[in-house]
């Protein structure tokens, strides 16, 4: 039997049936960015980290308005995303220094999208050997950080002149 000491996963078991609606409509308007985990907000689109990441620093770039079909987005939507993609590439290469990025998009529930109602881009950094004998061989995928340390210290390079 695999074991892996992860205390951080029992909050996901616990809210997988108690978190209704739509993550990326309802954070967002409940105003708490640190608590929602908020790193940067525009006026089409904000970014948010990944509470349930692949690697620590894993961010999302979504619409404020509920749209799951790429070709419905409207122009402003798709420039602001773009922005926010390249100003998280930006800010993690700052504050985290990793060797690349998976960026990508999953439309639909059958190409693994979460939310399928509404689109949204992961962020994942990657670091020379990040994938190891872990998730190789074990099957397992072990993150070095808790997401309220990582929200720290991204935040600033995200909000640079923008201080509250």
């Amino acid at each position: 039997m695999k074991k892996l000491w992860a205390p951080w996963r029992i909050e996901y078991l616990k809210n997988v049936e108690k978190e209704k609606g739509c993550i990326f409509c309802i954070k967002p308007k409940e105003k708490n960015d640190k608590k929602n985990f908020i790193l940067k907000r525009g006026k089409k689109t904000f970014i948010i980290l990944n509470k349930f990441p692949y690697n620590s620093g894993h961010l999302m770039v979504a619409p404020y308005r509920h749209v799951g079909r790429i070709e419905s987005l409207n122009k402003e939507e798709m420039i602001e995303i773009f922005e926010f993609l390249k100003i998280s590439v930006s800010g993690l290469k700052k504050a985290i220094k990793p060797h690349g990025f998976n960026i990508g998009l999953n439309l639909g529930k059958i190409a693994g999208a979460g939310f399928p109602g509404h689109l949204h881009f992961h962020i994942v950094p990657r670091w020379s050997g990040d994938t190891n004998f872990m998730p190789v061989i074990g099957e397992t995928k072990v993150i070095s950080q808790e997401i309220e340390r990582t929200f720290e210290i991204l935040y600033p390079f995200f909000n640079e002149g923008n201080k509250k």
